[in-house]
């Protein structure tokens, strides 16, 4: 198998004046990060990430290279972290994939940037995301629909750089012919819904560059509320000719693909930011704090209040007194 397409390209949004996603797009290795904390602290824990990775030049190594690959750059991470106080508390999603010459697909994930898979015109998210409200819908305890708008819903249970390890998942997909693979921030998969994905990539499968554009110039017209980052690539039958493989130059192409968006357009109604960077709006709770807190809400359950037994009781005593009344009635009645 084949890259025949190659591209990723990223925008900082309608509402954010920096840009705290970072994407790596060198054949075959492809990723997002999507760093969160104070001041520039997401820029630099996304760029450290995708540092790791550009700095690796890896061209195999299946699933357990992936896991490799995020266990450095959460070492990285974590590392400025715990010594620069100006970046405590950062930290940063991250989804790779990692293409094997015979078409197999290895994925290593943590966090909530997405990565999905178009085959014959069917679009189908491949990750987990690692937020409480995806928890949730798991659990059966909250409907898709509702995870939506959840208030909760930028709570993350795993991130790089916030434990000196991190529990990745991995996996692998075996890639078929025409095959199109987008990994995606959550800047993109919270603005544009799955069925627009999918159009737009399906409509533009034949070039990607403007696949990435108009997924972006979609994720802007839903409202740009966060970054927006997108990678695609695209796998067909045979092998790589030197002259088939993508170049850095045309892989990065569309670093910028929407410098023809208006990011902050007073037609759009939307109130400038401060220059100030404000704090993430992501927050990090460990998983097995999530895990804490659920438990607890199942025993909560499981035992009720005492006002809750009192009134039961009230009510049985009141049920047994109106047996005992109709009794009388029908053995007074009988009596007559």
């Amino acid at each position: 198998m084949r890259i025949s397409q190659a591209i990723g390209g990223t925008d900082t949004g309608r509402k954010r004046r920096h840009n705290e996603d970072a994407f790596v797009c060198e054949p075959p290795l492809f990723a997002i990060a999507d760093g969160m904390g104070g001041a520039q602290a997401g820029e630099v824990a996304s760029q450290l990430a995708a540092a790791a990775l550009t700095e690796s030049h890896t061209s195999s190594g299946g699933e357990d290279r992936v896991a490799e690959l995020i266990q450095e750059a959460n070492r990285r991470v974590h590392d400025r972290a715990s010594t620069d106080a100006t970046t405590s508390g950062m930290g940063t999603t991250m989804t790779i994939a990692l293409v094997a010459p015979d078409g197999m697909v290895a994925f290593g994930h943590v966090g909530d940037s997405r990565a999905y898979l178009l085959r014959e015109a069917r679009l189908e998210q491949v990750t987990d995301d690692h937020t409480l409200v995806a928890e949730l819908v798991r659990r059966g305890e909250l409907s898709a629909a509702d995870a939506e708008l959840h208030p909760q819903r930028s709570v993350i249970t795993r991130a790089l750089g916030t434990d000196p390890d991190v529990d990745v998942d991995t996996f692998s997909i075996q890639a078929q012919e025409g095959d199109v693979f987008l990994l995606c921030s959550d800047g993109l998969s919270s603005m544009v819904d799955g069925e627009t994905i999918e159009r737009l990539v399906e409509e533009n499968r034949s070039n990607l560059r403007q696949a990435a554009k108009s997924l972006i110039q979609a994720a802007n017209r839903g409202g740009g509320e966060d970054n927006i980052t997108a990678v695609l690539f695209e796998l067909q039958e045979g092998e790589a000719a030197p002259a088939d493989e993508p170049t850095r130059e045309h892989v990065l192409a569309v670093d910028r693909v929407a410098d023809d968006e208006d990011t902050l357009h007073p037609e759009d109604g939307v109130t400038p930011p401060p220059v100030e960077r404000p704090v993430s709006d992501t927050m990090i709770v460990p998983m097995h704090q999530i895990e804490a807190a659920l438990a607890q809400q199942d025993r909560t359950e499981a035992e009720p209040p005492q006002a809750g037994l009192g009134r039961r009781l009230l009510a049985l005593t009141v049920i047994v007194a109106l047996i005992v009344v109709i009794v009388v009635l029908v053995w007074w009645g009988l009596a007559r």
